[in-house]
């Protein structure tokens, strides 16, 4: 059935496209995330183990919301480590890293993920996708603060 939400297909094309950028980026980070949870050790264990999971268990809500948001425009979103690697900006990471490189590389990740969601506003307000607006808003506020505890334990 056609969709007719006031927003043309090719302009609902491009928002999808970005917002699979994004999903890739989210994805990508959730794994990445989960991955230091798992593997983390030393003094900060406790502290990094808790805060990594509250991370990856907020990102796995995310991709959720991505990808339905996606489906709404009338697309399919992407779901395959291949899709995602060629979609996203976020590099895997090889190997189990030391806790503060962990973090570093996860404030890289967090704000990776901020800079594919801003560049996708210009397409969304040209499109006026409000529920697209919103939901861009609300992740960039989440991986900024995120972003920013994380940079907070590098501080010495």
């Amino acid at each position: 059935m056609k969709i007719d939400i006031g927003i043309p297909e090719s302009e609902r094309a491009g928002i999808a496209q970005g917002l699979s950028r994004l999903l890739a980026d989210t994805y990508t980070l959730y794994l990445k995330t989960h991955n230091f949870h798992w593997n983390v050790t030393g003094p900060m264990f406790q502290t990094l183990h808790l805060m990594f999971e509250t991370q990856y268990n907020e990102l796995a809500l995310a991709v959720d919301q991505i990808a339905e948001r996606i489906r709404s425009l009338g697309f399919p979103a992407p779901g395959t480590y291949k899709a995602f690697a060629e979609l996203g900006s976020i590099q895997e990471t090889d190997g189990v890293p030391k806790a503060t490189d962990m973090i570093r590389l996860l404030v890289e990740g967090q704000e990776a993920v901020v800079r594919t969601a801003r560049a996708l506003f210009p397409a969304v307000e040209s499109a006026s996708d409000e529920a697209t607006a919103d939901l861009l808003t609300q992740r960039i506020q989440v991986h900024e603060k995120t972003a920013w505890m994380l940079r907070s334990l590098l501080d010495t």
